[in-house]
């Protein structure tokens, strides 16, 4: 291996703890769901104030993330998008799927706050698009004269995804808990290439546990139980 091609190895500035405890119900892209709020939490040696001078001038980061949960060492050069309805492959370069050549994720999110404190720096965020605990490898602030292309063209991913409507069968959280469910299942977490009416679909939001299926163009909501607090 030459020196153009070895390998780096990456160290986590950061940890994003946010409000989905699992994989499943997590938004596929940033930004859509803006009730999803995390926070950031930097680690030594990048705890530390003057780590972030300057970025409370900045409404929006971007989050260069790692896919820590995908374990398989997928060596394919296609992946299926769910844009596609999860049946077509197109090149991985080509997409957003987590089974990446270095599982490197890539969010943009609005910077609510920046908590300085004797524990260390903390990013309040909201519009994640990450799982709870996910490694945080770089931050940068989002320069909007740069970073958005007013002409730029979106392959397969021209319009915004579907929403659906979402209506409760069952007894519902209160305020922001609710906002951010329907927010979330309105994306429909469900795989894309499932395609059975009568599938019940189980997943935890905050903290939640919720169950769900998909009629026509809603989502119907079956229950919504608090997670025990030992779980």
């Amino acid at each position: 291996m030459n020196d153009e091609t070895r390998s780096v190895n990456l160290t986590p500035v950061g940890v994003l703890r946010t409000c989905y405890p699992e994989k499943f119900c997590v938004p596929r892209q940033s930004g859509l769901v803006p009730e999803a709020q995390g926070v950031v939490e930097l680690i030594a040696p990048f705890n530390r104030p003057e780590a972030v001078r300057g970025l409370e001038g900045f409404t929006h980061i971007w989050l260069v993330t790692q896919f820590h949960l995908v374990e398989e060492d997928r060596t394919g050069l296609t992946a299926r998008p769910p844009r596609l309805g999860g049946n077509e492959r197109l090149g991985v370069f080509a997409t957003r799927s987590p089974f990446r050549p270095n599982r490197l994720g890539l969010s943009v999110v609005k910077l609510d706050r920046i908590d300085l404190s004797n524990d260390g720096v903390r990013l309040l965020v909201s519009g994640i698009d990450a799982v709870d605990g996910t490694p945080v490898l770089d931050i940068k602030p989002y320069v909007p004269y740069a970073d958005c292309v007013a002409d730029a063209v979106g392959g397969f991913a021209l319009a915004q995804p579907e929403r659906l409507v979402v209506e409760w069968d069952c007894a519902t959280p209160d305020g922001p808990v609710r906002s951010l469910i329907d927010a979330t299942l309105s994306l429909n977490p469900a795989p894309a290439y499932q395609d059975e009416p009568d599938r019940v679909y189980r997943g935890a939001i905050a903290e939640w546990n919720v169950t769900w299926k998909r009629v026509g163009s809603r989502v119907v909501v079956l229950s919504c139980n608090s997670i025990p607090s030992d779980h």
